[in-house]
Order: structure tokens, then C-alpha cells, then sequence
């Protein structure tokens, strides 16, 4: 297989430990979607990271369906559970976790625009998005039913790697204040290997 994406983001990182985890092997191409020669669109007509080429050449594109993909192919360990309600319950938080990420992601390009032309508003709304759904991830975590319950699956990834990025990017620099069990869930994270071998690179 041959995952494509940047080493930065949090969603090709996503899949990155995913396969690890799975004892998958996979190559990894380096491919900014931003770069004016991008070879991303070739794989992904929305021009977004990552896409995942398969053994038999067929392409899926965003981490969630390629994270289905992978689990459908039945390789151990499961990352989520046989019931589908239950699948269902840690997808969401998968997707709240990615939501994270995705507006962390508007930040931190809205900040690479000149000062004159960043807007205000774009930012405050991106970081109360933020504020209110990492409430919503610690309560989940402090639960520790479908987050953080001791058996590593789908919405603990997607956490940690989003958690990850808000760390790399400096985007919310206090997002770990009155938060125990996610700052607890990210360290649990952070020293298994596949978390350690996909750390973005130094900026």
C-alpha cells in the first residue's frame, strides 16, 4: 500500500499509526496539497491529504473512509468494536476529534495570511469550536466509555493525534488547562510506539 500525505497533519498521521498499529506495511510519499506542483489532486480530486493507494490500485481519500477501509480488512487489533451502535458512538468522537483538527487547520493558515488581512472573526470562531468540543472530548474522556477506556481504538487516535497537532502548532497553548483526562490520555498515547515513530518533524 502507499499512504500519501504530509508529515504534519494530523489526519495522515491519523492513518500512519492506524497501519502501524495493524502491523500493516505501507510506503509513505511526502506530498504537500498546498505546493503549486502537488501530485495530491492526482490521487484526491479535492486536493486534500491523506489518500491511500491500495494493493489492487484502487484510491480512497479522507482519513475516516480510509480508516474504515483499513478496519474492514480485518487485521488485528480491532479499533472498533463489533456492535454498530457501539462503532457508532466511538466514530462520533472520531469525527469531533477530527472537527478539532480541522479548525485548528483554518487557524493556522488564516495566520500565515498577512496581518492586515487575517479576519477576526474566522479565528474566534475556529477557537471557540475548539474550546467547546475538547469540553466535550474531556467530559467523554473523563467517562471513559468510548474515550479513554483503556482498550485503544478509533476515537483515542484520532485524539491523540489531534492533540498532537494543537502541540506542534501552537494553536490553543492552554487547551490542557482543567482538562486531566485528556492531558492523561494524551501521555498514555504519546509513549506507544506508533505515536512516537510519526511525531511531526521540528518546525
Amino acid at each position: 500500500m502507499k499512504l500519501i500525505g504530509s508529515y504534519t497533519s494530523p489526519f495522515v498521521r491519523k492513518i500512519s499509526i492506524i497501519m502501524l498499529e495493524k502491523g500493516i506495511t505501507f510506503e509513505f510519499v511526502n506530498a504537500s496539497p498546498y505546493s503549486d506542483d502537488s501530485h495530491v489532486p492526482h490521487y484526491n480530486p479535492l486536493g486534500k491529504v491523506p489518500a491511500l493507494v491500495a494493493d489492487d490500485k484502487q484510491i480512497w481519500f479522507d482519513s475516516s473512509i480510509i480508516a474504515e477501509f483499513l478496519e474492514l480488512r480485518g487485521a488485528e487489533p480491532a479499533l472498533l468494536p463489533a456492535d454498530p451502535l457501539e462503532a457508532l458512538n466511538i466514530r462520533q468522537l472520531e469525527k469531533l476529534a477530527d472537527g478539532v483538527s480541522d479548525a485548528a487547520l483554518v487557524i493556522v493558515r488564516e495566520q500565515m495570511r498577512p496581518g492586515d488581512l487575517q479576519s477576526e472573526e474566522v479565528l474566534l470562531r475556529n477557537r471557540e469550536k475548539i474550546q467547546r468540543s475538547l469540553d466535550m472530548l474531556e467530559a467523554k474522556a473523563a467517562e471513559g466509555k468510548w474515550l479513554n477506556n483503556g482498550q485503544l481504538n478509533l476515537a483515542d487516535i484520532a485524539t491523540g493525534c489531534m492533540i498532537g497537532y494543537l502541540n506542534f502548532r501552537r494553536v490553543v497553548p492552554n487547551w490542557c488547562v482543567e482538562r486531566p483526562a485528556l492531558v492523561k490520555l494524551a501521555e498514555t498515547l504519546f509513549e506507544r510506539e506508533s505515536f512516537a515513530r510519526t511525531t511531526p518533524p521540528a518546525a
